[in-house]
């Protein structure tokens, strides 16, 4: 991981008007995400989590402040960063290298070109063998894959993610998860890894980003002082994970709680 910035979030908020009037997202949101690191952001439903993301993306602005990326204001759309969202979004009428060698196809790279490409990252996630299938054919826990395996593909130097494994099963995450930090251990992208899990943050991340409730303000940021490489499915047995849990929670809990009654 690099001192260098490459993502900033300086003054931030985010406002959306609606019928109901208008509602503050996020505010006063001041954050940087180094070259090569791994952060994780969590906090309550509704507190601007992927508005930060979809800013860093270029698919929104901001209200107020200004996000950079590399120095200068972000682009829109922003092509070097890759979103992976919570949606399934392959199209189902193409077969998964189809899916996967997309953007390549956007590029103008020739179909040989792209699915050279495909095959490889479909081999590297453990999807070798389902090239000619459709997504309608695979598990919740293969199209998760592919979707992942799509966006590193066109090797963007960034990669968002929004929930990206929320609505899998508690066994197939660890999988998951597992799968992810292999690939980001051989390829050390930035990754900005959204998430309301905070097992999930501190087993991923090298730092966590922890907002309050909306309008979201960054309450605490916390590195991960949990040694790499990590065995995902012991981890949570060791006390000093116990202990950052504790303190990450200790800044929720009253967001939290209260979000709940209101609801």
């Amino acid at each position: 991981m690099s001192d260098e910035p490459l993502i900033e979030y300086r003054e931030v908020g985010r406002r959306f008007s609606s019928r109901a009037g208008v509602v503050t997202a996020c505010e006063q949101v001041n954050l940087t995400v180094r070259a090569g690191e791994f952060l994780a952001v969590v906090g309550p439903s509704g507190c601007g989590k992927s508005t930060l993301l979809n800013m860093a993306a270029g698919l929104l602005a901001p209200t107020s402040g200004q996000v950079f990326y590399r120095g200068a204001p972000v682009p829109i759309p922003n092509t070097d960063v890759g979103y992976l969202t919570q949606r399934d979004t392959l199209l189902p009428w193409r077969t998964v290298e189809d899916n996967v060698a997309m953007a390549l196809e956007l590029r103008g790279q020739s179909r040989a070109q792209r699915h050279k490409v495909a095959h490889a990252w479909l081999a590297r996630i453990g999807l070798a063998g389902f090239e000619k299938s459709y997504p309608a054919q695979l598990s919740g826990g293969m199209r998760r894959r592919a979707c992942l395996a799509r966006t590193l593909a066109y090797e963007p130097e960034t990669i968002l993610m929004d929930e990206p494994f929320g609505a899998l099963d508690a066994q197939l995450r660890l999988v998951m998860h597992d799968e992810l930090l292999k690939l980001w251990t051989g390829t050390r992208k930035t990754m900005v890894f959204v998430t309301h899990d905070l097992a999930e943050a501190l087993t991923l991340a090298d730092r966590v980003a922890v907002f309050s409730a909306r309008p979201g303000r960054i309450k605490a940021i916390e590195t991960v002082d949990l040694p790499r490489p990590r065995d995902v499915f012991r981890i949570r047995f060791d006390p000093q994970f116990g202990a950052l849990h504790d303190r990450l929670w200790s800044y929720l809990e009253a967001s939290v709680r209260g979000d709940v009654m209101v609801n």
